[in-house]
């Protein structure tokens, strides 16, 4: 590995990662919204709803994200729905991670004492206004961990939109080794960006469960 070889394939490969980090960002957000949904319809008690969401968890589940990619990008446009690959990538993977984080906030909202929404409906709270104030804010406590891991998980899954000709960090690299046939500086470099995309959201997250804790410790007081 040269100096000179990693000097001309890191500004390559950083605009790679910018295109990464959109995605990342982009199919967080989504699998978040829709997610939450999710675990909303799978915990109402509405049967029709229930089993609605939880159909569409399995399936999701069951099907490898990169064949969901496929569907999207390929089959989408048959039915006049026009997609850029950098927009299918991040539906498929909001799509596909939604049925993960909807797993994460369930359990979430189910490990929440049924006796603090006894007492606020007892108080009068409404139900909108006890999934606001009570249940969400101790749900997002206990979910953060899981959501870290499935925020990471995005992050390095991102690399799947490769596969349908996105120019991410993955495909970036793909393309510089074809050319260059410097597989061991490609990829090592490759993997060194991941790692150091990885990092900040590790850490932020546990920074996130230390205040997290200080504040539920303070509020037992």
């Amino acid at each position: 590995m040269e100096f000179s070889d990693v000097a001309a394939f890191f500004p390559i490969l950083l605009k790679g990662a910018v295109v990464t980090v959109q995605i990342t960002l982009g199919a967080l957000i989504l699998s978040t919204v829709l997610g939450l949904i999710l675990a909303l319809m799978k915990l109402s008690p509405i049967r029709a709803l229930a089993m609605t969401a939880s159909t569409i968890v399995n399936v999701l589940r069951g099907l490898p994200i990169i064949v969901q990619l496929f569907y999207i990008y390929f089959v989408i446009p048959e039915l006049g729905i026009q997609l850029s690959a950098f927009q299918a990538s991040i539906i498929g993977l909001g799509i596909a991670y939604s049925a993960y984080q909807a797993e994460n906030f369930r359990a979430g909202i189910e490990a929440i004492d049924a006796g603090q929404i006894e007492a606020a409906k007892s108080i009068g709270m409404k139900s909108r206004l006890i999934m606001r104030r009570v249940i969400l804010p101790q749900a997002i406590r206990i979910t953060l961990p899981p959501y870290g891991n499935t925020s990471v998980m995005i992050l390095k899954d991102s690399s799947l939109a490769s596969t349908i000709t996105v120019a991410e960090m993955t495909r970036a690299g793909q393309l510089i080794a074809a050319s260059t046939f410097q597989n061991t500086t490609v990829y090592t470099m490759l993997a060194l960006m991941y790692l150091a995309l990885s990092l900040p959201l590790i850490f932020g997250v546990n920074r996130l469960e230390r205040y997290f804790g200080k504040s539920a410790k303070g509020a037992s007081k």
